[in-house]
């Protein structure tokens, strides 16, 4: 396993992040192709004894259940200490008013609910799911660093948002003698680059670390365009983010791979191992080969002309992954 700092955290991380949104109770939550604690364990056990010590869940997946699988896991392996856990706050996780969002109320409440079903006193990392656009942003600034204060997180980070708004929260925490945020989980890959214009060389500029989410592009990086998946079908809010025109670019993708004689999720992976900005890619996994196929990435190394070949059809898309004018959904 290959380790790397994650930001200026000091906090050294796995090249890859194991990713828990496809871990958690089935019927619970909007996901029907989630693995329960018995088929979580030997993946997530494989991936700690591979040497990956980065763990990413957030408290709306599978309505909680991914964290209790998370927790329980890393109960039974011991080695809390080695481990760099993180989670996530902003979704619906309760119904009524304040249960969705970034007030101090919330924060407050959720940082605790997901210390309990985490099994453990504190988080390496606590981010914001998403920006929340009805709270000022100094409230949920001030509210995550007394979480940090309190020693139930050690760092906090952001997820995906406008590049204005990063550095607006950046400077309200700096101005104020808060936390600032030491990460940006963002929506970056292969048929996905919108995060190239701004973002990617803020969190350079300021020594942000960045791990980002769906580096497969949910699965399109993987398999040829055309074949189907039990999550490609019924993934409503991926079949929003790709569109017909990235087909070439996965067909290059499918060809290098074979010419490589590598799997396309290896290739693809090592093209976001390329990009000097990017710390750690949050790759999830629903069966041991894709997990295998991640830990793989790491020794594959791609020249200018594939990374070249790789790159040259891609087009513009609209942003995807932000939050526009009300309150968005998970990823």
């Amino acid at each position: 396993m290959k380790y790397v700092k994650l930001g200026s955290t000091g906090m050294d991380v796995s090249r890859i992040c194991l990713g828990a949104l496809s871990f958690g109770t089935p019927g619970k939550g909007v996901h029907s192709w989630t693995l329960d604690l018995d088929q979580a364990r030997p993946m997530m056990l494989h991936a700690l004894e591979s040497g990956v010590n980065f763990v990413d869940t957030a408290n709306v997946y599978s309505a909680g259940s991914s964290e209790t699988i998370v927790g329980q896991i890393l109960e039974e392996y011991g080695h809390r200490d080695e481990i760099v856990l993180a989670t996530k706050v902003h979704g619906r996780t309760r119904p009524g008013p304040n249960g969705v969002g970034l007030s101090r109320k919330a924060i407050m409440t959720e940082i605790d609910n997901s210390l309990r079903r985490l099994r453990t006193d504190y988080v390496d990392l606590y981010q914001i799911h998403r920006w929340d656009p009805v709270t000022p942003i100094e409230v949920t600034m001030e509210a995550l660093h007394d979480v940090v204060k309190a020693g139930k997180a050690l760092h906090i980070g952001a997820s995906s948002m406008w590049a204005w708004q990063f550095a607006k929260a950046q400077y309200v925490a700096k101005a104020n003698g808060w936390t600032p945020f030491s990460t940006m989980q963002n929506h970056y890959n292969l048929i996905y680059r919108e995060e190239e214009r701004e973002m990617l060389p803020l969190c350079e500029d300021q020594g942000i670390g960045v791990i980002p989410w769906s580096p497969l592009a949910r699965g399109r990086l993987c398999r040829p365009w055309n074949s189907v998946s039990a999550r490609s079908e019924t993934d409503e809010f991926g079949k929003m983010l790709y569109c017909d025109s990235d087909r070439e670019t996965v067909d290059r993708l499918e060809r290098l791979a074979a010419k490589r004689g590598l799997p396309m999720a290896q290739v693809a992976l090592a093209w976001l191992l390329s990009k000097p900005a990017v710390t750690s890619p949050i790759v999830g996994a629903s069966k041991m080969s894709h997990l295998q196929d991640a830990i793989d990435a790491l020794d594959v190394v791609l020249d200018d002309e594939e990374i070249e070949y790789l790159e040259e059809l891609y087009e513009p898309h609209n942003v995807s992954g932000h939050p526009i004018t009300s309150l968005p959904g998970q990823h």
